[in-house]
């Protein structure tokens, strides 16, 4: 199979959307399948070219064989509705140009979470005469107005409509949760042409390991309970939350608090911290993909935290797949959902209720005064990753890939070892 990718996403940047784009992609190609990824130079989420790239109007590499063309779009930091608006609607432009000049592929795929991104792809698959697959990430615009970044208006109508057509047009929709898939039934949408791929992890890549002891000893996490927050730092996760719970448990000695990551609302826990004085509370900034492992291996349990809002209870967040890969339980502070099933159903983890500060604070107490228990959580952890290997998962995207366009290269995928 020929597959063209559109992601405005990719490495050396290390969201989710960019980890999950290169990690199905390098196993496409390690199975035999071509693949090409559109995107932008590395810019998320601060806004600023990473080492190494220009945004030039047109670079061909390649990475681990996938061929990669990157785009000139408009570079914003990831905050402000409207630079970020231009930012979207200057890749889906430039995207479908570099789509056309590009050989014929089988199919188009194209993700969001924003989907300016996928009515890029839904153009330049009309265009081209091929297949258009819409990855679904998030429920946009609706998680728009779930964090307040913007309010009911003309303009969220406007996307809504947007939003309907593309899940009408689209040949075939891969969500990333299966409430995802019901909430699209509810609203009109085939369910025959909706497949879904969750989120996984690189086994290869996520194993438990010891604490690094010289990253332990510069953080100052020896012989600490740590409380983990890896990621990006966005609107939607409620970080003040964390915040509060960090102030609860300021003077207890044993437990620590680690912040690795970026975002829009970065500025504002660090803020935070400062202003209360929190010396329990660790914050570096973001940290290349290669270091994901060692700062998992750093944490004791890793915190999942989301605004309480019923949008969120359809959302898993992909971290919780490196967590069981790395044998760091979960503690889960979302509305109860589709993540809370997984995290109950497999004991790889602890929920608590959403933006709730002193329950979350009582459950770090809790595990940290219980070995036996972090004990079982740990074993749990790992027991659940495989069935959400990034194996797997690229296997059945690309199963649904073949099925769209009567190919018969189902049975192709073989994990490179």
């Amino acid at each position: 199979m020929r597959i063209l990718f559109l992601s405005d996403n990719f490495p050396p940047e290390g969201n989710a959307p960019a980890t999950r784009t290169y990690e199905h992609a390098v196993r496409w190609v390690r199975a035999g399948h071509e693949v090409t990824v559109i995107t932008c130079a590395p810019n998320f989420p601060e806004g600023r070219l990473f080492d190494g790239y220009r945004n030039a109007w047109r670079g061909v590499e390649t990475v681990d064989g996938i061929r990669v063309v990157r785009v000139k779009t408009y570079i914003t930091a990831n905050e402000g509705f409207v630079k970020r608006s231009l930012d979207y609607i200057s890749f889906m432009a430039a995207s479908v140009v570099a789509g056309l000049f590009e050989p014929r592929h089988d199919v188009i795929v194209a993700t969001s979470p924003q989907f300016f991104c996928a009515l890029g792809g839904w153009a330049l698959a009309r265009l081209r005469r091929r297949p258009f697959v819409f990855e679904l990430r998030d429920l946009w615009p609706a998680s728009i107005t779930a964090v307040g970044a913007m309010k009911r208006s003309l303009a969220i109508r406007v996307l809504e409509r947007v939003e309907m057509f593309l899940y009408r047009s689209a040949d075939a929709i891969v969500p990333v949760t299966q409430s995802f898939r019901e909430e699209l039934i509810e609203r009109g949408v085939d369910a025959d042409k909706i497949h879904v791929v969750l989120n996984g992890v690189d086994l290869q890549r996520y194993a438990p390991c010891a604490r690094d002891p010289e990253l332990g000893e510069r953080y100052d996490l020896h012989g600490r309970f740590v409380v983990g927050y890896l990621g990006t730092h966005g609107m939607a996760h409620g970080l003040e939350t964390v915040i509060d719970a960090a102030q609860r448990l300021q003077h207890d000695p044993r437990i620590a608090f680690f912040f690795a990551g970026s975002g829009a609302e970065r500025a504002r826990v660090e803020q935070l911290v400062a202003q209360r004085g929190l010396d329990n509370v660790r914050m570096i900034p973001r940290q290349p993909k290669e270091m994901m492992p060692k700062l998992w291996g750093l944490c004791d349990v890793s915190l999942i935290p989301l605004r309480d809002n019923p949008v969120f209870a359809g959302v898993i967040p992909s971290k919780l797949f490196e967590g069981m890969g790395m044998g760091v339980p979960a503690l889960m502070s979302l509305p109860r959902g589709e993540a809370t099933r997984i995290v109950e159903s497999t004991g790889c983890g602890v929920c608590v209720p959403a933006e709730n500060a002193e329950a979350m604070a009582a459950a770090i107490v809790a595990l940290a005064e219980d070995p036996a228990r972090m004990q079982r959580l740990r074993a749990a952890s790992v027991a659940a990753a495989p069935a959400y290997s990034r194996d797997r998962q690229a296997r059945l995207m690309t199963d649904a890939l073949a099925r769209l366009i009567g190919d018969d290269t189902q049975d192709l995928l073989r994990v490179g070892k």
